[in-house]
């Protein structure tokens, strides 16, 4: 049966392309659409949708409003908002996380965008990823969300955590770096697929709601502990030693790996050369493979310490799947569990 997707935008043409597109798709279907977040509201009383695409800016509700109703009054929904590249509709579809969204796709700036292949291939893409993770669930044997192996660790105090994260990850991350404390004995490094923008107001809206300091990292920034280093949208995330035996980001422009920029295999093969005793990865929701190749090859140069995503509070179990497939996890936790996991690893100074 296909799964029956909600759309919520106030332009015409633009939720004609949308359900086109999901239309296109032999597993999924949109018959129903809204023009604004009150009409969505009042059709979400009524009636179960396996999904809805929601817009940022509406007329009369917006879809922060909307989401903040649905959340007053209890209703559960699979929301995707469909934002642009604007620094506003940024920092409210980080808001919108908070609020239950899962997680969003980037909005064409113009119709021509909206009828090209990279649009249509991002929305399936993020719509199947969502449900192959709900079918894996449903049909998943015991055994599957467990870790493979358990290896020793170092046994020395100068760690850092290196974490990746994709599709559902914005949300994810607002369970876990605000559960970090602000005395965290190691720096953080953190990889999650965004566009430039938004990034910026991930950061910058995880920095406001956590103890420890977070922002977007720059050339150059020198890792402290207590400190977490966003890759920026647009450039891939290194860690280099520096010859006084601190250690610098270093960005650089390289192509997408895989369309993927920044890529965490790039910042987990930087880290094969780094003078921390031990690295605590750390794998998150998300589509596809990211970190495991890189993860693989930290292994055979430094002691590291795997934190695996279980998959039953994945959005979207491709990720942490790939490396507890590929059998480095030392421990595989549930979201509300990440952080206190982090901590016990690395410590409080």
């Amino acid at each position: 049966m296909k799964k029956n997707i909600l759309v919520v935008d106030d332009s015409a043409l633009m939720r004609r392309v949308i359900c086109d597109i999901i239309n296109s798709d032999n597993n999924f279907e949109a018959k129903d659409f809204c023009r604004d977040g009150l009409e969505a509201y009042e059709k979400l009383k009524t009636t179960t949708y396996d999904g809805v695409v929601l817009d940022v800016n509406m007329p009369r509700m917006d879809g922060l409003q909307l989401l903040e109703q649905l959340q007053k009054d209890g209703i559960k929904a699979t929301v995707i908002m469909v934002s642009t590249l604007t620094t506003e509709d940024a920092d409210v579809t980080m808001r919108a996380m908070e609020r239950g969204a899962i997680d969003f796709v980037t909005k064409p700036g113009n119709i021509i965008e909206a009828k090209g292949e990279a649009f249509r291939k991002n929305l399936l893409s993020v719509l199947s990823a969502v449900y192959e993770t709900k079918s894996f669930l449903r049909t998943r044997t015991p055994a599957a969300a467990k870790p493979t192996t358990v290896r020793h660790t170092s046994t020395g105090r100068n760690k850092i955590v290196a974490l990746a994260c994709s599709t559902g990850g914005p949300k994810a991350l607002q369970s876990v770096i605000p559960l970090l404390p602000k005395g965290l004995n190691a720096p953080v490094v953190l990889v999650q697929h965004m566009p430039v923008g938004f990034t910026k107001s991930m950061a910058d809206r995880l920095d406001e709601i956590s103890e420890i300091a977070v922002k977007e990292a720059e050339e150059g920034d020198k890792l402290e502990k207590g400190h977490v280093y966003v890759a920026p949208g647009g450039k891939h995330l290194e860690v280099a030693k520096c010859p006084d035996g601190t250690h610098k980001i270093v960005l650089n422009d390289m192509p997408p790996i895989g369309g993927l920029k920044p890529c965490a295999n790039i910042m987990y093969d930087s880290l094969r050369d780094c003078g921390y005793d031990e690295i605590v990865c750390v794998v998150l929701t998300g589509m596809g493979q990211d970190g495991t190749k890189g993860i693989l090859s930290l292994e055979k140069k430094k002691p590291i310490y795997v934190i695996s995503q279980d998959a039953d509070t994945c959005i979207v179990y491709g990720m942490p799947r790939a490396i507890a497939d590929a059998g480095v996890v030392d421990e595989v936790v549930p979201l509300n569990d990440v952080a206190k996991t982090i901590t016990k690893n690395v410590g409080v100074k």
